[in-house]
């Protein structure tokens, strides 16, 4: 059995409104503040570590045993732990996977991310719906809950905060996939996670990823026969940069947006976007397209949402709507090509349900002469 790295050191979690609830450290040791949000998947958990769009956050797991298969370079969605902690009822003591090169607690140690377990997650949880996502800080090092909540009220929150600057890519790149690609496209990455350019890879698409910082002019040179809007953190009203961008691009060549993407294109398409109560982030969120009926079962991370009046009716048809609260996920110009969804059709590690999105992004291109 293999023993955590920080065993028997004590750590402390505590809200912004003086909830503290009391753990052991795993993971590196010392303090990080972030909004403390809770992720319903049963497994993924290294999916979710390494995704972009959790930067800016200390995510709660509510499985309560993780980190039983431990940790591998294939499963990144990057290339290192974006979440500001990680909180969880049982740190698994051992990991048993084919595919292991360490455990959990080790990886985020190897990557200074603070864990803490022991934590009741199921009263954190209940606590964050009824009350809703906040700030709070994680410690190893400062044990003083006054203290904690006082670091935690001074922090900053994710309202109007441009995170994407800190996940982006600092120049364009092209990664490289096996088997032929019949269309160039250009992904503006705002966090894009590399399951994403896996699948557009997987259907023919040669890429070139652009930092959030590429005016349209500079998307647009290379020709490229559609544009891919990715995912990433923070409040989409935070980086009016990437929609006066977006804006650039409407009309020129087929859009397909996924997660902040699809509330980038509903701001350039002049909609509006507000912050949810605690937000959707799981893998088993049920979306009903509304125009045939089907329905997807979808992995999910936002914390912000599209409001669908605000979208002028005559241009823009929304597409999909969550069954859990309504929300919507997804529109469609009525006119011009572009689409995009809020969930996650890329799903890594699943359900692979909405997949076929990717298709639909190629058949749009067909149509559009590529």
């Amino acid at each position: 059995m293999e023993t955590p790295l920080n065993a028997g050191r004590p750590a402390l979690l505590v809200l912004e409104d003086g909830t503290a609830f009391a753990g052991t450290s795993f993971g590196a040791p010392g303090e990080r503040h972030g909004e403390v949000v809770f992720n319903t998947s049963m497994s993924g958990y290294q999916e979710i570590t390494t995704d972009p769009s959790y930067c800016g956050q200390i995510v709660v797991m509510t499985y309560p045993l993780i980190g039983n298969y431990g940790a591998n370079p294939e499963d990144l969605e990057s290339g290192h732990p974006w979440v500001e902690g990680f909180v969880v009822r049982e740190i698994s003591p051992l990991h048993s996977n084919w595919r292991a090169a360490e455990s959990l607690d080790a990886f985020l140690a190897r990557h200074g991310i603070p864990g803490i377990s022991g934590v009741d997650t199921r009263a954190l949880t209940r606590h964050l719906r009824s009350r809703g996502a906040m700030k709070g800080v994680i410690s190893s090092v400062d044990l003083d809950a006054k203290s904690l909540h006082r670091k935690a009220l001074a922090s900053p929150g994710l309202v109007g905060r441009d995170l994407v600057r800190e996940v982006t890519c600092a120049k364009p790149y092209a990664p490289v996939y096996p088997g032929e690609k019949r269309f160039k496209v250009a992904a503006i990455d705002c966090g894009i996670k590399r399951s994403i350019l896996d699948c557009l890879a997987d259907v023919g698409c040669d890429l070139t990823v652009f930092p959030a910082s590429a005016t349209a002019t500079e998307i647009l040179a290379g020709e490229p026969h559609g544009i891919f809007l990715s995912n990433g953190p923070g409040d989409p009203e935070g980086v009016p940069y990437v929609i006066e961008t977006v804006r650039g691009l409407l009309g020129k060549k087929p859009l397909f947006g996924i997660c902040l993407g699809h509330q980038l294109l509903a701001l350039a398409l002049g909609g509006r976007t507000y912050k949810l109560k605690f937000g959707h982030r799981g893998a088993n969120h049920p979306v009903m397209d509304s125009r045939t009926g089907r329905i997807d079962i979808t992995s999910q991370n936002h914390g912000f949402c599209v409001d669908p009046a605000s979208l002028d009716q005559a241009a823009v048809e929304p597409t999909h709507v969550n069954l859990y609260d309504k929300t919507n996920e997804g529109l469609r110009h009525r006119t011009l090509p572009a689409f995009s969804v809020q969930y996650h059709p890329e799903a890594s590690p699943g359900p692979h349900d909405a997949r076929h999105l990717f298709d639909e992004f190629i058949a749009l291109m067909e149509r559009n002469g590529a």
